[in-house]
């Protein structure tokens, strides 16, 4: 574990940096972990099948905040991130389970289909949590109208569960306020 001490929220995030998708990526997770580590984030993301989120991890380290990485065994860190815990899981369920049991509040930034598909496993998985997508360049539209028209009817409270975000900073509103709503 990372000696630093969070004084805020535990959140899981959910990003790539890898394949198609959005352009802007990597400068969003700069802003993400830059903005969740100054307001006293523990950040604990996924590396597997050798994608890591380092932007993500660089910039939040960067700016002070503690990262933890939960990986499978493909996973090698690059000398950038020296010092980053890491926990090897090889069976990805439990890397999902882990990810559940760590986190009060799951986020998705824009990115690969990999990323989006390991969220939902993760909270189909876990205990299920909050989710906050940033809905950047209209990145979870679709998952937005499978929310309304499908998980409306079926899932209680989704509505207060599921947040999708337009800017980075609005993201970090909605994870507070996701986390206020649990208590």
């Amino acid at each position: 574990m990372s000696s630093i001490s969070p004084s805020g929220p535990t959140i899981g995030i959910f990003a790539s940096d890898r394949g198609p998708g959005d352009p802007e990526r990597a400068s969003l997770m700069t802003q993400v972990g830059t903005l969740f580590a100054r307001r006293g984030a523990r950040l604990v993301c996924l590396a597997e099948k050798g994608i890591i989120p380092v932007p993500l991890v660089t910039a939040a380290r960067a700016a002070g905040g503690a990262v933890e990485i939960l990986a499978d065994e493909s996973i090698v860190l690059p000398p950038a991130l020296r010092g980053v815990p890491i926990t090897v899981l090889s069976d990805r369920g439990d890397r999902y389970r882990r990810m559940g049991e760590l986190s009060s509040t799951l986020v998705a930034l824009p990115g690969s289909l990999a990323s989006t598909s390991a969220l939902f496993n993760c909270w189909a998985i876990s205990k299920p949590k909050p989710v906050v997508m940033l809905n950047r360049h209209r990145a979870f539209e679709v998952v937005r109208g499978f929310a309304g028209d499908v998980m409306s009817h079926s899932v209680p409270g989704f509505d207060k569960n599921l947040q999708f975000a337009e800017t980075v900073e609005d993201l970090w509103n909605k994870v507070t306020w996701v986390g206020e709503q649990k208590r």
